[in-house]
């Protein structure tokens, strides 16, 4: 069951989404919330996948809300479903630009397609909004989406996606927001173009009567025929990077002329696909031109994020084979991993390494002992961030939810060091069987 907070004192608008919510079977679990307070308490301790705003609530402080969830990034779990009645959508998303946005609603779009949004949310949890155990057990995370003629899908999977690729530390906020602006622009033409067959010519005389591009789509889906058409979007995230693809199953286009005729000034459109190759890399399509793949460079051994609570603490540089603890030596310190790669020997064996994925070193003897169980040495130039013992128990008498990120970062030590061990244990078994044959 996935709880869901609601923050919306509009009776219709929550029973409907209590009676959306049970036609899944127990799946979503909606809980509704008028004062901020409440919602803060709960986001620390429940880890919502996603969160609903009603920003046009007269008696809620939406804006208030964001400030407190903005000013402590482990409180970004989950997305936001931003629902308003007739406000300027580029503000809210600016509003909300460093948040987990999954999409931006009017309420009459979200009545309509609040099913299938959760839908969504339910069929794709592998990639949902932050990192997980996951990036440390499987080397590439593949899946593939099918997306309706529906500008709900697109805005959506594309946030899905970028959002996951961001809180990951796998892109940066530059990257995460070009990304989506060419998966945004592919997906459309995919769709526009492609399926429903939307000409330039008609485009442009669409457009020069100040009408809505996704309106005229959704026109074009009044036909049973459009309305089947599908687009199939594919992902490959590895470490280094990630592929795309994205197939329609309209006729296809000259692509190669369209590439040759790069026009000098911009019009009405026509310039998503040019656009979308200055984002990403290796843009290509196949030749009957309803199929594009594109691939992203990842960063590499980066933190976005730093929690505001330790700006205040020192901030430490390491060199390439500089040590930051040796074992067993006394320390009552822990360290935040802000940037890097940073090799951990026992007994002189090198038995792991760490990266900002970890979030911490250190946190063994911290916890246990005052003296280290590990040497640590820095592979390249490292940032890290020291906190002190007795800081950072103050930190989680003020934020006690802290307290939950340390033990969950300790079982997913403890489950990759189980899997690490069963996997030794297999290949031990299979050299002595084959030994005694």
């Amino acid at each position: 069951m996935r709880k869901i907070p609601v923050i919306s004192s509009d009776e219709k608008l929550n029973d409907f989404i209590q009676k959306e919510c049970s036609r899944f079977g127990g799946d979503f679990f909606p809980e509704f919330f008028e004062d901020p307070e409440p919602v803060i308490e709960f986001l620390k301790y429940e880890l919502p996948d996603i969160k609903i705003l009603y920003f046009s609530d007269p008696k809620v402080d939406i804006p208030g809300l964001l400030a407190e969830v903005q000013a402590d990034p482990w409180l970004h779990y989950g997305g936001i479903v931003a629902i308003h009645d007739n406000e300027d959508e580029q503000k809210l998303q600016e509003t909300m630009k460093d948040q987990n946005v999954i999409a931006v609603l009017k309420k009459r779009e979200f009545l309509t397609g609040f099913s299938r949004l959760l839908k969504i949310v339910g069929q794709n949890k592998q990639i949902l909004f932050q990192r997980g155990i996951q990036q440390h057990l499987i080397k590439n995370i593949s899946g593939s989406f099918v997306i309706d003629n529906d500008p709900l899908d697109i805005t959506t999977y594309s946030n899905l996606v970028t959002n996951y690729l961001y809180n990951a530390n796998l892109i940066n906020r530059d990257l995460k927001e070009k990304l989506h602006v060419a998966l945004l622009e592919l997906l459309v033409n995919a769709i526009e173009h492609g399926n429903c067959k939307i000409g330039y010519d008609e485009k442009s005389a669409w457009l020069e009567q100040n009408r809505d591009i996704m309106d005229l789509i959704r026109a074009k889906n009044e036909d049973p025929d459009v309305r089947a058409r599908k687009v199939f979007f594919s992902y490959t995230i590895a470490p280094d990077r990630s592929r795309f693809t994205i197939r329609d199953e309209g006729e296809g286009f000259d692509w190669k002329s369209r590439i040759a005729a790069q026009p000098n000034e911009p019009g009405l459109h026509g310039m998503g696909m040019i656009m979308a190759r200055l984002y990403v890399q290796n843009m290509g399509y196949n030749e009957a031109g309803n199929e594009v793949s594109f691939e992203i460079e990842h960063q590499k051994n980066e933190s976005n994020v730093i929690p505001g609570i330790f700006v205040a603490s020192p901030e430490l540089r390491f060199e390439d084979g500089q040590y930051v603890c040796s074992e067993g030596e006394e320390s009552d310190y822990l360290y935040y991993i802000v940037s890097g790669l940073l090799y951990v020997y026992s007994k002189g064996k090198l038995v792991s390494a760490l990266t900002p994925d970890d979030i911490f070193l250190g946190e063994m003897s911290f916890l246990l002992s005052n003296r280290r169980s590990a040497t640590i040495v820095s592979k390249g130039k490292s940032v890290l961030i020291r906190i002190s013992k007795q800081d950072f128990v103050n930190l989680i008498k003020e934020n006690p939810h802290y307290g939950i990120f340390l033990a969950r970062l300790l079982a997913q030590r403890l489950a990759r060091l189980n899997l690490r061990m069963s996997r030794l244990n297999t290949e031990y078994l299979k050299l002595k069987g084959s030994a005694g044959s």
